[in-house]
């Protein structure tokens, strides 16, 4: 079954309208999380459509602009702070219902990847994997990791010792080498593991 097919099975049960929501940045150690919520024209169709962890970097700024131009967009953004208030779970719930108040465009069901949003009074479905099985889940994770990408992006101008360039604030060896040497820089997650340990000396 392609994404397109999973997605229009549901249509065929009466749901004109869906909105798939994923996030970005979830797992990161520095940057905010980013959530997407995307609800693809009628009709719009492109073979690149997957899961935005399955295409190179040059090929999600491709297809991030085919949805942006094919689809109902909203996005929501919770920085670091809040996150460390929060905790990342809660954290991602907050992007994502703001991302779905975002959209501004009235929706019959919602797919979510694998998170549950009881703010939000639609019909919908928490699926594990989402973004591997629905088109309109796997725009948003293309959505939301290009956004967040070119956050971290520019926080790399602002803090280019980390190299936010090339990981984008996830765990890596040479992100760790440069805490462990600079020190967090104020978008770190500071409840973190790996960023608490190196604040704590």
């Amino acid at each position: 079954m392609t994404l397109y097919e999973f997605d229009n099975n549901f249509r065929a049960h009466g749901f004109k309208n869906i909105a798939g929501i994923d996030e970005a940045g979830r797992g990161s150690l520095a940057g905010p999380v980013v959530a997407a919520c995307v609800v693809l024209y009628e009709g719009f169709y492109t073979e690149m459509l997957k899961d935005s962890k399955e295409l190179s970097s040059s090929l999600r700024e491709k297809v991030f602009e085919e949805i942006i131009n094919n689809a109902f967009v909203g996005i929501g953004i919770v920085e670091p702070f809040v996150i460390d208030k929060i905790n990342i779970l809660e954290a991602t719930k907050v992007a994502m219902n703001e991302a779905f108040k975002n959209l501004r465009k009235e929706v019959d069901l919602i797919l979510i990847d694998a998170i549950q949003l009881p703010q939000i009074k639609v019909k919908q479905k928490a699926i594990p994997k989402a973004d591997k099985l629905s088109a309109s889940v796997a725009a948003a994770s293309i959505v939301a990791k290009v956004i967040r990408d070119r956050i971290m992006l520019n926080y790399h101008k602002i803090y280019p010792h980390y190299g936010f360039d090339s990981h984008k604030g996830y765990l890596t060896k040479r992100h760790l080498m440069a805490l462990k040497k600079y020190g967090p820089c104020p978008i770190h997650r500071k409840s973190f593991a790996p960023v608490r340990k190196i604040s704590l000396f």
